[in-house]
């Protein structure tokens, strides 16, 4: 990213076109950084509650008072018990530097609770582990190269713009794009054709196909011999899902599973790009590991144009240890802090404490996230902040729905004013961060602001007060392979670096797991008690999962990013919100005409956890027995400060603790 600065202000952000996968093009919301960082409603100085929780109003402090404030509060809590503090984070700043560093090694000094950060990437991150041993994947470049690409659980107009430039590309040259998505979003219509699956079938589908591939012979049995484990169970698990009883559980016809596995059999280049909306339900884990099987069945991965990509992060050499310093932990290693599941912060938060539980929660300190927006079931999320019992802390650039329950805010620096180093998952290059202005009126770094609460409250560390620079300078491994010949200097210089990888990664095998194969059937999956081989796993909120909700609930819910909101990043943007206009409901004529719901009429969604409203919109979009709520609102800026998350669960999935946001159901009804 490029900046423009006039007279100390960004005016314009453009990408960079010298860098491979940007060449020069932002997305629609990322284009509008500059608007955000200079709005009119950013915290400019700290702030300390003065009305009840969640009214939102407050008074502007100075820095020392804010500090010695939290200090004050924090201490005690800390010298008793200091599991009772508890750290809520995500990527809202997404940085290594200002993500988990100074901040990890602050929650770690104290001995404060863990966050088991899973909200977004868990489960499918969890299925490519136990499948190629970590996040790796295809490089996005060569997509354009491709005879067939599968766009799966994803909508990159929406959430990958520069993936769908290489897409559009092969398009131009020839190949074929499917989308296999319940919806009918604006990728969907672009492609040559829409596989309409039922939520969270996603893994059936998998597994129908690989039955297809394994009983035609459609296989490259050389690859599968020298680079796979568990060829013969998987075969025996997959004859399981013949096309017939996949069709019944994807709500799809047979056909259409036959002639997918013949396409992408029949056919070298063949790639998949996977996303993370698929993974959002129960099974969402089982899913990422049958997907995750097909290129390595047929031999995909001998060219740089076939294989996967949900995530490339794990080609990264990022120095965690390093960042976050766990040795820090009071007993570590042998004794470790309670974790907090981050999608069940709304029971953790009103659970009275004991038992196997761990001490009641009596301070949160929230950065880099909007969790009474964002975490599933938000009733009792919001419920939880507004303990009046509960002391908070929120670091944000603005007055969010969740900083309206803080006790204390402090204004923390966008992206185009502090120092940082990123990994990506989209593509195979890091970069630096360099800060284009000034910190906007008082904001400060969150590693500074750390900083500044470590100094207060009498910790001594010095691993607490390393600068921005020496973070950065140990945030990869400079000694790996993948960044031979870099440093933290050179990558500042040339502002970004291309890992050194071969184009088609897994061609002769190399995968990360203990076998170096892809793991079809994983020994470690067996010993931690789980299943070793992908399976299917029905969404607990279905008619095959629960019978009886599905007759009380038979519409199955999903809420995908709408096009310019980022989770809920850039809801508050002018320009970006009005072209949303307000929360819309997709819903099917068949399923809005047996409620008696017109298009453009305002309808309540529900069930047993919440409710919220939106503009129903009448469209075949949507398939039946499915209503698609493109999401995240900010509540406050919603017509009934509601949103999707009202009706969401605090499930989680099969793999990795993960959301299962997808896995809702819910009734619709007019608003009268």
């Amino acid at each position: 990213m490029r900046v423009t600065v006039k007279d100390g202000r960004a005016i314009k952000v453009s990408g960079d076109p010298d860098h491979p996968p940007t060449q020069g093009v932002l997305c629609t919301k990322v284009s509008r950084y500059a608007e955000r960082t200079h709005h009119r409603d950013r915290l400019l100085t700290p702030l300390r509650r003065i009305g009840r929780k969640g009214e939102g109003r407050f008074e502007a402090i100075g820095w020392d008072e804010a500090l010695r404030l939290a200090a004050d509060r924090l201490k005690p809590i800390a010298a008793r018990a200091p599991e009772a503090i508890v750290p809520y984070s995500y990527a809202g700043t997404m940085g290594l530097v200002q993500g988990e560093s100074i901040a990890a090694r602050f929650f770690n000094a104290l001995g404060a609770s863990r966050l088991d950060r899973t909200i977004c990437a868990a489960a499918g991150a969890a299925g490519l582990r136990y499948t190629y041993g970590a996040s790796l994947g295809m490089h996005t470049e060569y997509y354009e190269e491709s005879e067939l690409i599968l766009i799966w659980g994803s909508n990159p107009i929406a959430s990958n713009l520069h993936f769908w430039t290489r897409a559009q590309e092969a398009k131009r040259r020839g190949a074929k794009l499917i989308a296999i998505d319940p919806y009918r979003s604006l990728t969907a219509e672009k492609c040559h054709q829409h596989v309409a699956l039922k939520p969270g079938t996603d893994g059936a589908l998998a597994l129908g196909m690989i039955d297809v591939l394994i009983r035609e012979g459609r296989i490259d049995r050389e690859y599968i011999g020298a680079h796979t484990l568990g060829f013969d169970e998987l075969k025996a698990r997959a004859a399981e899902y013949p096309p017939a009883r996949v069709a019944r559980i994807c709500g799809i016809e047979e056909q259409v599973i036959v002639d997918l596995a013949r396409a992408f059999g029949s056919t070298k280049k063949a790639s998949i790009r996977l996303n993370y909306g698929m993974q959002r339900v129960r099974g969402g884990g089982n899913a990422v590991r049958a997907i995750a099987c097909l290129p390595s069945l047929t031999g995909a991965w001998r060219e740089r144009s076939g294989g996967l990509l949900l995530s490339s992060s794990g080609w990264a050499p990022v120095n965690s240890s390093a960042l976050e310093r766990p040795d820090l932990l009071p007993g570590w290693p042998s004794r470790l802090p309670r974790i907090v599941n981050m999608n069940a912060i709304g029971d953790a938060l009103l659970n009275p404490g004991g038992g196997a539980f761990g001490p009641k929660i009596e301070a949160m300190i929230v950065y880099n996230s909007n969790p009474v927006a964002v975490a599933p079931d938000s009733e009792k999320v919001a419920a939880g902040f507004a303990r009046e019992d509960l002391f908070t802390i929120v670091l944000e650039h603005f007055q969010t729905d969740t900083a309206d329950f803080a006790d204390l805010i402090l204004p923390a620096t966008t992206q185009l004013e502090h120092l940082d180093v990123h990994k990506s998952y989209g593509h195979t290059h890091v970069m630096a961060n360099l800060p284009a202005i000034t910190p906007v009126g008082e904001s400060r770094p969150n590693t500074e602001i750390f900083r500044g609460l470590a100094r207060a409250m009498g910790l001594s560390e010095p691993a607490l007060f390393e600068t921005d620079e020496q973070i950065a300078s140990k945030a990869f491994r400079w000694d790996d392979p993948a960044l031979a010949g870099q440093s933290w200097n050179t990558l500042k210089t040339a502002g970004w670096a291309q890992l050194k990888l071969a184009d088609a990664p897994f061609a002769s095998g190399g995968f990360r797991t203990p076998s170096g194969k892809c793991e079809f059937y994983s020994e470690r999956l067996k010993q931690e008690g789980l299943d070793p081989l992908p399976d299917y796993l029905p969404p607990y909120e279905s008619a095959d999962g629960a019978p009886e909700l599905a007759a009380r609930y038979p519409l199955a819910m999903i809420s995908p990013p709408a096009r310019n909101f980022l989770n809920s990043s850039f809801v508050n943007v002018e320009s970006l919100r009005s072209t949303e206009g307000e929360p819309h409901l997709d819903i099917h004529p068949a399923d809005a005409y047996a409620r008696q719901i017109a298009d453009g009429e305002m309808v309540r969604i529900f069930n047993d956890r919440g409710s919220m409203q939106a503009r129903a919109r009448v469209t075949d979009r949507a398939r039946e027995g499915v209503v698609v709520g493109l999401s995240i609102w900010w509540k406050k800026l919603a017509p009934d400060g509601c949103n999707a998350n009202q009706v969401t669960s605090q499930a989680l999935t099969d793999l990795g603790g993960a959301a299962t946001f997808y896995d809702c159901l819910v009734d619709v009804e007019p608003v009268h």
